[in-house]
């Protein structure tokens, strides 16, 4: 395994973080347990959830992944070998089972409070804002919305409740996820006060998705911000298996069609001429479309999920595929003919 550091910390994490979304829907307990313990054997390190997890999001489901997670540190006492990173849910429709209060109130303290709890522990390594309280474009929306928001600047407020949890111990580091540049120039801005710093950025990236790179990444690079890359396989596009109209049982696309968000034409054709670099290479498309994430340098670490141990193996052995500049020459072409497609 290789590792990078937490920005601006001594936390010191794998590049291959473990994803856990499926976890209590898609996935059993056990089987939770058995891919913590074999990432663990593998040298991973870091771990990434939320109070929202499993996905989708559902009352009768709610934090069973941290629930999970919290039992299986009861039951092995590996606490002490893992980064733990977990987030606070945004407002929305889909998640007025959680809070209606967004950010506002207690009701990120009580979060955090929930949160270690369920997960039986007394401290979290990474605690993370999962989307922003404002109308912006998030989730595959390409387009700035000019639209009425009853929202008003609070990012001095939200990192002074942040500031104070830290203070208490409950949690080590702050970052944000599914935001936009704006957003986080200005959480950045407001910790220039004397206020604590947005670390990590936890956005999609992939080989289908590389928005990242216009904007973002250059704060990456100038304000010491780490990238936790999310849907490195376009929930599983880039393996191949939903290659001629293919929709295995139990994938994802199979137990829930609703999710969309990286299956249309481009995305297809695209994943196409990826598979023709990897094949050309004697790689298979997921080391191609894993190793390239690995090794941008703007990403910290590279969050990657997977239902079977098989699965989980192939993408943490990714880790040793470096892909050459003549391979990355070819990614990029692809790149300029199909920008973007799932955003």
């Amino acid at each position: 395994m290789e590792y990078n550091y937490l920005p601006s910390t001594k936390i010191k994490v794998s590049k291959i973080c473990l994803g856990t979304m499926t976890w209590g829907r898609q996935n059993t307990s056990d089987e939770a347990f058995e891919q913590m313990n074999f990432s663990l054997d593998q040298g991973v390190n870091f771990f990434d959830t939320a109070e929202l997890y499993p996905v989708p999001a559902t009352p009768d489901k709610y934090a069973d992944t941290e629930r999970i997670i919290g039992n299986w540190f009861h039951e092995f006492k590996k606490r002490d070998r893992v980064i733990l990173a977990t987030k606070i849910a945004g407002p929305g429709a889909y998640t007025a089972h959680i809070r209606k209060t967004g950010f506002k109130g207690d009701s990120i303290e009580e979060a955090v409070n929930g949160s270690l709890k369920r997960l039986k522990t007394d401290y979290i390594d990474l605690y993370q804002l999962h989307w922003p309280e404002r109308i912006t474009n998030t989730f595959g929306n390409r387009n700035f919305q000019y639209t009425k928001d009853s929202w008003e600047d609070n990012f001095f407020e939200v990192l002074e409740k942040l500031e104070r949890i830290i203070q208490s111990g409950k949690i080590r580091h702050i970052g944000l996820s599914n935001e936009n540049p704006w957003g986080i120039m200005k959480f950045i801005e407001y910790s220039k006060k004397g206020l604590p710093k947005m670390i990590t950025i936890q956005n999609p990236y992939s080989l289908l998705n590389r928005l990242f790179e216009v904007g973002s990444a250059e704060i990456c690079k100038y304000e010491d911000v780490g990238l936790l890359a999310y849907s490195p396989l376009a929930f599983g596009v880039l393996t191949g298996k939903y290659f001629n109209n293919k929709i295995p049982k139990n994938s994802r696309l199979d137990l829930f069609p609703t999710l969309k968000r990286y299956n249309g034409k481009n995305s297809m054709s695209a994943a196409l001429s990826y598979k023709k670099i990897a094949d050309k290479y004697n790689l298979s498309l997921t080391d191609l479309s894993l190793s390239f994430v690995n090794d941008r340098p703007f990403v910290s670490s590279n969050i990657i999920g997977a239902t079977t141990i098989k699965q989980l193996k192939e993408n943490i052995e990714s880790i040793n595929v470096k892909l050459s500049d003549e391979i990355i020459s070819e990614i990029n072409l692809v790149q300029e003919h199909y920008p973007n497609p799932a955003p």
